[in-house]
């Protein structure tokens, strides 16, 4: 039977981890132990002692807040210590349905997938979202499916499956939005998502702990993206604008000759050669970057390797 680890994230969440603990789940089809854990990110206001009392198995507190980033990846590192076989990650809040988990859970039991990420927005049911969060969570995953050539559903909701296989596997993510950094991770892994439709509930009264504004949340999540989608296809990432720029140039320079010719003067048309030239020597240089990140990409996936073997050893020598 599989060891199942329920992960809670929480800042500052006293008034309502303790509930959030009592009434989660214990028992699923295919389970044989579940394991609540409570990753408490440097709060203030005693989450992990109330999280403790409520009757959660692992609680792990940071000195300071660290962001949810440092808080998944504590997660991570804690499931494989504990030789978990799934770990899933709900919000503290209550704002997504703990019923829900073995709908999350059973592709992954089923060996179908290895990540399963709730869909607030293709099947689902997202009640009371604001509309600005709503369109750039649409966008931003249009944005990066386009790119990855993955139908991607729902770029950033929390409430997520993980196998064993992905928990060895995932990197450690760097900023506060994990979720975009894991799917586009994982995507480039080769691991197998699913998006499975769940429901959540926003409150008009609660302030987020996480995006202190829409600037901040757009900002932070350009960042991520731009940097995670960068690693996993440099040579898309760096080829195809370089690709355009020498195409760009090979225009330019036609019409170049397509005016030089009948005159045979330089001058007249000297902007149409250096704008060529300019578009050529820019373009190379991103065919040039596009090589370089490639190579990059290959040591970084030695890296990894080793990192997976080192976490395998880690998993299985717990588990003897």
């Amino acid at each position: 039977m599989k060891k199942l680890i329920i992960n809670i994230p929480a800042y500052n969440e006293a008034k309502v981890i303790g509930k959030t603990v009592r009434e989660m789940p214990r028992e699923f089809e295919g389970i044989g132990e579940t394991l609540i854990q409570v990753i408490d990110d440097g709060s203030r206001d005693g989450t992990a002692n109330i999280a403790r009392e409520a009757g959660a198995d692992i609680v792990i507190s940071h000195a300071t807040n660290r962001r949810l980033g440092a808080a998944f990846n504590t997660a991570v590192e804690s499931a494989i210590d504990h030789q978990a076989d799934i770990m899933v990650n709900i919000d503290a809040d209550g704002q997504f349905d703990s019923g829900q988990i073995p709908e999350m859970i059973k592709p992954i039991l089923d060996g179908e997938v290895d990540i399963t990420i709730g869909d607030r927005f293709n099947k689902g049911s997202a009640d009371g979202i604001p509309f600005i969060k709503n369109l750039l969570n649409r966008f931003a995953a249009k944005i990066v499916g386009t790119f990855l050539n993955v139908n991607i559903h729902d770029l950033t909701c929390g409430f997520r499956g993980h196998s064993k296989e992905a928990l060895l596997r995932l990197n450690k993510v760097t900023g506060f939005t994990y979720t975009q950094e894991t799917i586009i991770d994982a995507i480039g892994k080769k691991l197998k998502l699913k998006w499975i439709p769940v429901s959540v509930k926003y409150f008009d009264d609660r302030q987020s702990r996480i995006v202190k504004s829409v600037w901040s949340f757009v900002n932070n999540s350009a960042k991520i993206i731009v940097k995670a989608v960068r690693d996993v296809r440099p040579m898309k990432f760096f080829g195809v604008p370089g690709l355009i720029l020498i195409l760009l140039s090979a225009i330019f320079f036609g019409i170049f000759i397509y005016l030089y010719l009948p005159e045979l003067q330089i001058t007249p048309y000297r902007n149409h050669l250096l704008i060529s030239i300019a578009f050529f020597l820019v373009g190379l240089q991103f065919i040039v970057f596009a090589l370089l990140a490639d190579m990059t990409k290959t040591n970084r996936q030695i890296s990894e390797d080793m990192i997976y073997q080192e976490r395998l050893k880690r998993w299985n020598k717990e588990k003897m």
